[in-house]
């Protein structure tokens, strides 16, 4: 059984694995309709070319540097050369607005940014314009800038070619230890403004040590194949997509796209996959509608494939179940796991909480099925369901290897270990609140069951996680929709949905306004009704989406019944909302805004 050794750095760990892959593949994205690959030995040199090429522009051990791109070879290729510099990676989401991009770039102080193409730069660049410290830009590709004014611009592929460096240099030099900090990640914080999760060398190696004893001890350690198609710059898939790889020795395809993942997938081959359970939510319905068209039969098949998943899950499996699970195994799984490039070991899901039955689904088809649970403060992952432990969809499985987990008083899930982070950026507040004596707080109410596994029954923070794992601090857009003269209160809700709906009281004044200058009855129930009148409202709710990122946009709105007042129970004495009645209210409508 091959076990992970005790690497001091990321960086370490990157060109040891190199010197171990030499010319095989490592890297592989699609140019011209063919997948294209970079071997370990060429990612070695460039990381090391890279890295000489930050620091000879002047960047120093400490200095932070954004990095803003799609998922392709040169993220990992960047972020392993920003660390090998002694520099603090901060990457951010390419659907950051240029306000966000102004926030993390003076929070974190970063004195470079390294972007991918002219699309991403053109929101960015505003706010390097105004930054005080940010004064080298690094382009992937040709941004096309006129002029550089205070500006300092450099070409990705000159920077790496105008400073050849052997690897052995580079590693040499990564001398920096396992507390050192790898990256800041921001994360939504429940006021709205972003947290800087400062995320250490050893935090994210512990993450990996982990996630490899589980593939190793449960599976079989091989030549392991990913394919990556979540953000990198999310917590989960930074760990999970590029450095979990990396420990293993494994190769990474970069998918196309979304609408391409069915195809990337047989053609790729991946033996694991980090996804969210959006995705197979998605897949289930499509694979639903594919059997049922192929006749009475093979939906037959797959109805009695999902009945033996539900009665194993329960425990309770039929005297019959064998012999036509045998009979599925022969027919209907392999058609299935074809879908999937016919290698898959393992989905592995996180981000977001899964609905059970999900898991069941695939599990049941031949798909082997894990969840995972985390948070970015603990690098992210905390533990994974494992076969040798006993699958069981409602729980996220036992903690990692060498990872504390005790549910206090009041049933918050506590977590110590190497993995949890040193504190936020910046932010010794935050940090205070949610680290204490060395346990991290996570805000997730759970119990932990007689073969250890984790079951989450709540949360305590306010945060909504979409059905694609980003994080919306509901307050910040809240706040930002009440300012609108036409919006009184407001609320938003989107958990594990593709987007945000709210439901919206009316400024009281605005509506007589309103109504005086229309002409309309101010009949309350009639105006609920009235398209102009929500039309009126929709262009506030415009308004704000300009200053919000994609995920944090509401696209559908109700109208309350009436406003939140402490008398109904939808305000607290303090006047904050309560968010569990007023969805008692209105879960349902709200519910509706994502159907047709």
């Amino acid at each position: 059984m091959r076990k992970l050794e005790h690497f001091p750095n990321l960086v370490t760990m990157f060109f040891t694995r190199a010197r171990e892959g030499g010319d095989k593949p490592f890297l592989w994205a699609k140019s011209g309709g063919t997948w294209q690959s970079i071997s370990w030995r060429q990612a070695a040199e460039r990381v090391a070319g890279l890295s000489a090429g930050l620091k000879a522009i002047g960047l120093q051990p400490g200095d932070r540097v954004m990095l803003v791109s799609e998922n392709r070879p040169e993220w990992c290729i960047s972020d392993l050369a920003i660390m090998a510099a002694g520099c603090i990676t901060v990457p951010t989401y390419t659907t950051n607005t240029e306000r966000d991009h102004a926030y993390i770039l003076e929070n974190s102080g970063a004195r470079a940014v390294i972007v991918s193409n002219a699309k991403l730069a053109k929101t960015l660049l505003p706010a390097v314009l105004r930054s005080s410290q940010a004064r080298i830009v690094i382009g992937m590709e040709d941004l096309r800038i006129g002029q550089s004014g205070a500006v300092a611009f450099h070409q990705w592929d000159a920077l790496i070619a105008d400073h050849p460096t052997p690897p052995a240099t580079a590693d040499a030099a990564a001398t920096f230890k396992r507390e050192d900090p790898a990256c800041i990640i921001y994360t939504s914080g429940t006021g709205g403004a972003p947290r800087g999760v400062v995320q250490h060398h050893g935090a994210i190696l512990h993450n990996v040590n982990g996630c490899c004893t589980v593939i190793s001890e449960d599976f079989g350690w091989e030549d392991e194949v990913f394919l990556s198609f979540l953000p990198l710059s999310h917590a989960y898939e930074h760990t999970a997509g590029e450095h979990f790889p990396i420990g293993l020795g494994g190769q990474i395809y970069y998918a196309e796209g979304l609408d391409k993942l069915a195809s990337n997938m047989e053609e790729t081959r991946p033996t694991i996959m980090v996804v969210v359970p959006r995705l197979f939510e998605v897949l289930r319905q499509r694979i639903v509608k594919q059997v049922e068209k192929q006749g009475k039969f093979a939906t037959f098949m797959m109805n009695q494939a999902v009945g033996i998943g539900g009665r194993k899950a329960a425990g309770k499996r039929g005297m019959l179940d064998m012999p036509i699970d045998a009979l599925l195994g022969a027919t209907l799984k392999p058609r299935i796991g074809k879908r999937f490039g016919g290698r898959i070991k393992a989905m592995v899901s996180g981000g977001a909480p899964l609905n059970p039955e999900i898991g069941i689904f695939f599990d049941s088809l031949g798909i082997c099925f894990l969840q995972g649970y985390g948070q970015t403060e603990s690098a992210p992952v905390i533990s994974c369901n494992r076969p040798s432990v006993g699958l069981k969809h409602d729980t996220v499985g036992p903690p990692l290897v060498n990872t504390e987990v005790r549910i206090a008083e009041d049933g918050e899930i506590l977590v110590r270990g190497e993995l949890v982070m040193h504190g936020y950026w910046r932010n010794p507040e935050e940090t205070a609140r949610v680290l204490k004596d060395g346990w991290l707080h996570t805000g997730d109410i759970g119990q932990i069951d007689a073969k250890g596994r984790i079951k989450i029954t709540d949360r305590k923070k306010d945060l909504i996680i979409n059905d694609k794992g980003d994080n919306v601090a509901p307050q910040k857009v809240e706040g930002m929709l009440t300012l609108q003269p036409e919006i009184l209160q407001a609320m938003i809700t989107g958990d594990r949905k593709p987007y945000m709906v709210a439901v919206l009281v009316p400024d009281p004044e605005w509506t007589q306004e309103y109504c005086a200058k229309s002409g309309t009855s101010c009949n309350f129930e009639k105006l609920a009704e009235n398209p102009d009148y929500r039309a009126a409202l929709g262009a506030a709710v415009d308004r704000v989406n300009k200053d919000l990122s994609v995920i944090e946009r509401v696209r559908r709105f109700i109208i309350a019944d009436a406003p939140f007042a402490i008398e109904n129970e939808q305000l607290t004495p303090s006047l904050k909302i309560r968010r569990h009645v007023l969805k008692q209210v209105y879960g349902a409508r709200l519910d509706g805004l994502y159907k047709g």
